[in-house]
């Protein structure tokens, strides 16, 4: 019986191994986003090229042009969640990163436990999403005074969702 029992939890530890697959397409995924954000970029960057050479100045062009680069700063730091899921979910079942843990390595990759890797990915979300409403009010139309007091209570509430991460953290 005991045989069977070492066979049985054998077995089942290194199934452990399938997150693996997260692991990879995670990063993947991270890659992909990092390389349209700065595709991305390139585009605002040739589009500013381009329409001050030609001497041109389309209307809402600075709104276009931040709105471009808001949205790639949405696409790094979506990567930078992918890359934080990567290597927590690495770590958290497969092995240590050597690497990541010699003398003077950064922390910030560092996950030692499966809340500390929702708080990590929590936080970043968080700031995507501050990041995507900050782009949406670009291009919002206010109609009148309570439109504006919506976008007041808005913005004080992601003030008050900063405050508290940023007080809830290690700084």
């Amino acid at each position: 019986m005991k045989f069977i029992e070492h066979i049985f939890e054998s077995l089942l530890w290194n199934t452990r191994f399938f997150v693996l697959l997260a692991v990879l397409f995670s990063m993947l995924g991270g890659i992909a986003l990092f390389i349209v954000a700065s595709v991305d970029i390139w585009g605002v960057v040739g589009e500013v090229i381009s329409t001050y050479v030609n001497h041109l100045h389309p209307e809402k062009f600075h709104e276009e042009l931040v709105g471009g680069l808001i949205g790639a700063v949405d696409l790094y730091l979506m990567a930078v969640v992918m890359f934080i899921f990567g290597f927590g979910l690495y770590e958290l079942f497969i092995s240590k990163i050597d690497v990541a843990h010699k003398e003077g390595a950064s922390k910030i990759l560092q996950i030692d436990s499966l809340d500390e890797l929702k708080d990590k990915l929590g936080k970043v979300i968080v700031m995507v999403l501050i990041v995507n409403f900050f782009q949406r009010v670009l291009f919002t139309d206010y109609e009148g005074s309570l439109d504006l007091i919506y976008f007041a209570i808005s913005v004080l509430a992601l003030s008050i969702s900063l405050y508290f991460l940023h007080k809830g953290g290690d700084h």
